[in-house]
């Protein structure tokens, strides 16, 4: 179950890092942490998933920022898409340690 995160984590951050080298958007750092819950009952599936979006920028970014997150989470990431179907996932973007924008799907 880690590892099937860690491949959601992958997806999506190598999505994100793409889509904003081909905006041309710099950003100082960028991380990612998650928190997931799953059902209580066999098989103990992923119900919900918290992914958190870390950046640190001082360029007046957040639009594009938002936009690669959105395009990622709803297009390009299959991993997204197949864990979609059984869980409800929650994107946080944070900018500079500041709570943005909070995408749901699911």
């Amino acid at each position: 179950m880690d590892l099937t995160l860690m491949a959601l984590a992958g997806c999506t951050g190598i999505d994100v890092v793409s889509i904003l080298r081909k905006m041309r958007v710099k950003v100082d750092n960028f991380v990612m942490d998650m928190d997931a819950e799953r059902a209580s009952e066999h098989p103990k599936i992923f119900t919900k998933i918290i992914l958190n979006y870390r950046f640190t920028t001082f360029d007046d970014v957040q639009d594009k920022i938002s936009r690669a997150v959105h395009l990622s989470q709803e297009k390009y990431c299959s991993v997204s898409q197949m864990l979609v179907k059984s869980a409800d996932i929650e994107a946080r973007i944070f900018i500079n340690d500041e709570m943005k924008e909070v995408l749901g799907h699911g």
